[in-house]
């Protein structure tokens, strides 16, 4: 359990004549010196730096840690702000079902550039050269002793398992028939669940501004599957709600919680806020 605890020290007097009886009626004992005030901590959620919101790096990043890892990932899978993002991504998909039959009509093109520029999209989102990237990360913050290398490639590996372990048994539920009619696989989108579960991850340990650039490589990649017509819309909506859910689980399980303890003091009281994530 992470505990973080900063001190308010609210001092309280006895009215407004406090002062001056402190001044012709001095206490018997030596006053102590003034101290500084304790150091405040941001709230959760709050806009900090993204050093701040780096998941710590574990001191073991090994095959085993990576198990271990993965089991617990499964385990807060039932988190409720997971919860909150399966509602969001099915509402997004329920909404832009509606549109699904003409939507990728509108994003076919006779343009040979604009057919050249999508192609190389299906090999960024597959699963394979996902996993190697990963692999390739990890490997290199082992081989060259980085921890936070090998934490970042170790927590992607994660994030793709359990995108894998969340996105197959749901095409093999819903039995939906992709546009172009290959096979019975559509939904959800298996490459834009990859990606954004990678972007999510970038986004975790790096910030949001050094994570802009794989944000926009996933968003490039869900709209050439439409582009593609190997998705409809209403399947990439979901697939990177369901990216999403996994890279947050692996990057942080469960939620932050906050108490506020009342605690007498000498002159005063203070309020002990408490943040623990579990």
């Amino acid at each position: 359990m992470l505990l973080s605890i900063f001190v308010l020290t609210l001092g309280l007097g006895n009215g407004p004549e406090a002062p001056f009886q402190a001044a012709n009626n001095p206490p018997i004992t030596a006053a102590e010196p003034a101290q500084a005030p304790a150091p405040t901590q941001a709230p959760a959620g709050a806009d900090v730096p993204a050093e701040a919101k780096e998941p710590p790096t574990p001191p073991h990043t090994g095959l085993r840690a990576l198990g271990r890892g993965v089991i617990g990932d499964i385990k807060h899978l039932p988190a409720k702000e997971n919860l909150y993002l399966a509602l969001v991504g099915g509402a997004l998909a329920a909404g832009a079902h509606k549109v699904d039959q003409g939507f990728n009509v509108r994003l076919r093109s006779h343009y040979d550039a604009v057919n050249t520029a999508f192609a190389p999209a299906k090999y960024f989102g597959n699963t394979p050269e996902q996993a190697a990237l990963s692999l390739g990360t990890y490997a290199y913050g082992r081989i060259f002793k980085k921890p936070k290398a090998s934490h970042l490639g170790m927590d992607l590996l994660r994030a793709q398992i359990v995108t894998e372990i969340l996105v197959q048994p749901i095409k093999f539920a819903t039995q939906r028939e992709r546009p172009d009619g290959s096979d019975n696989h559509s939904f959800p989108s298996g490459h834009a669940a990859v990606t954004f579960a990678g972007a999510t991850v970038l986004e975790r340990h790096l910030g949001w501004r050094r994570s802009f650039l794989a944000y926009a490589v996933a968003t490039y990649v869900a709209a050439s599957r439409l582009h593609d017509n190997r998705h409809y819309l209403s399947d990439v909506a979901f697939g990177a709600a369901v990216g999403t859910i996994a890279g947050r689980t692996v990057t942080q399980h469960g939620r932050d919680n906050w108490s506020l303890i009342p605690v007498d003091v000498p002159g005063g009281v203070a309020v002990l806020a408490v943040r623990t994530g579990f």
